[in-house]
């Protein structure tokens, strides 16, 4: 790979996206590159830069890029029409195939983006127990929504369940409809359910926090206590969704909850969510069986291009021994990386799952959001700067891994790794 240059073209348009949009993105981080293209598990920049992708445009890329199969799907579309409203081949057949997946799903509803996906199953849970208040894990993630945007990564740690606006411009009343619970804490969790049950709409939980796995028993015990009290538990599988197995996380740590959210690897990079549940509760969305009927509309849900992608993607994640492959690939990187830390004697956690993981710059035990802030972020983002240098392209808090990286990949990225490793002792 050639060493790190910045072609005067990509200066310039570092300059117009300073100009005319905010803080020089359209919204995302990752701003001191401008990439040209992708191919598999590589991208380049538009100075020409080669990279091993491990950002996967945050996920959705299980595949890797510009995965043949999907292109000609998408190609085929296109040429038949991009989007129309009304019902569709492709949307159907969609369907039809999550509810094969996906363990708790009777029945889907699509929308566009996690943000609108995770706003529609808090809406349809208030609607199906007559309460208002959600409760979701302080670190959780569930897009850009004002209710979601409470205590995601609070700046004041505040005591449970109080809840901590993430962003201006929301209004306050809404932190009174958000309790706060800590993740992979069963016992204080159930406590704070028990206190507030007959005002709980649902519960919604990443199955895997960002990077934290679920302690023992803990996705079990959420299950149970909201099982008893009869309040809603989401699945927030925008992640996680047919990147841990083809049901996803609710298949791979066996608990199945009332209602999920789906994205990111489900469509192939095209923008297609859904929400998917039991039929008791998806019901609502249907304006003939429920006078509390959840209104849900969206000119762009159900897009036919975005669901030829998606069927095209699940085609090829079906077949046999694709997470074999995928977990294994992860797994060396994630060894390889434990390793290296450990002999350059660097306190360090790696944590996560094969498909998906990341380093914690700290010794100490990583179980919740509390726990991450021990982690040196300074370290974190030199690691992330010197990984760059050396042409491997990951976000600011995960390696996501993809079916199409070779061992070609993974061998220069643990080159990478170990020359990063060795910069950052020194």
């Amino acid at each position: 790979m050639p060493g790190q240059t910045v072609s005067e073209k990509e200066q310039e348009l570092r300059r117009k996206a300073d100009r005319y949009m905010p803080g020089g993105s359209p919204g995302n981080e990752y701003k001191d590159v401008v990439i040209r293209e992708g191919r598999g598990g590589r991208v380049w920049d538009v100075s020409g830069n080669e990279y091993v992708d491990y950002l996967l445009g945050s996920g959705p890329m299980l595949l890797g890029h510009a995965h043949p199969e999907v292109v000609a799907a998408v190609h085929d579309q296109i040429d038949r029409g991009t989007t129309f409203l009304a019902r569709n081949e492709a949307i159907i057949l969609l369907a039809e195939e999550i509810v094969k997946a996906i363990a708790c799903a009777d029945e889907v509803r699509f929308s566009s983006t996690g943000t609108e996906a995770t706003l529609f199953a808090m809406r349809v849970a208030r609607a199906y127990r007559g309460r208002s208040k959600i409760l979701k894990f302080e670190g959780g993630f569930h897009g850009m929504n004002d209710y979601a945007l409470m205590s995601s990564e609070p700046k004041e740690l505040l005591e449970f369940p109080q809840a901590a606006p993430d962003s201006a411009g929301i209004p306050p009343s809404i932190q009174a409809e958000v309790l706060i619970a800590p993740f992979n804490d069963i016992e204080t969790t159930s406590a704070i359910i028990e206190r507030h049950h007959d005002e709980l709409a649902g519960v919604i939980v990443e199955p895997i926090q960002r990077l934290i796995p679920p302690a023992s028993g803990f996705l079990e015990g959420l299950r149970e206590i909201t099982e008893r009290f009869g309040i809603p538990l989401i699945f927030d599988e925008i992640v996680t969704n047919f990147r841990f197995a083809y049901g996803g996380a609710q298949e791979f740590y066996g608990v199945v909850p009332d209602l999920c959210v789906l994205g990111k690897a489900l469509a192939g990079g095209f923008p297609l969510t859904a929400v998917a549940g039991r039929q008791e509760l998806m019901s609502y969305f249907d304006p003939a069986l429920t006078d509390q009927f959840v209104l849900q509309r969206g000119t762009l849900s159900g897009n036919p291009v975005a669901a030829v992608a998606a069927l095209a993607t699940l085609n090829v994640l079906r077949r046999e021994g694709t997470y074999d492959r995928l977990f294994e690939t992860g797994r060396q990187l994630m060894d390889s990386l434990e390793r290296l830390l450990k002999e350059a004697e660097i306190p360090a956690q790696v944590a996560g799952v094969p498909p998906m993981f990341d380093v914690f710059f700290t010794d100490a035990e990583i179980t919740d959001y509390r726990s991450t802030l021990a982690s040196d972020k300074a370290m974190k983002s030199r690691f992330n700067q010197l990984l760059r240098e050396r042409g491997v392209f990951k976000g600011d808090t995960k390696l996501y891994v993809s079916t199409a990286h070779t061992q070609e990949d993974v061998t220069h990225t643990i080159n990478a790794f170990a020359s990063a490793i060795d910069e950052l002792k020194g």
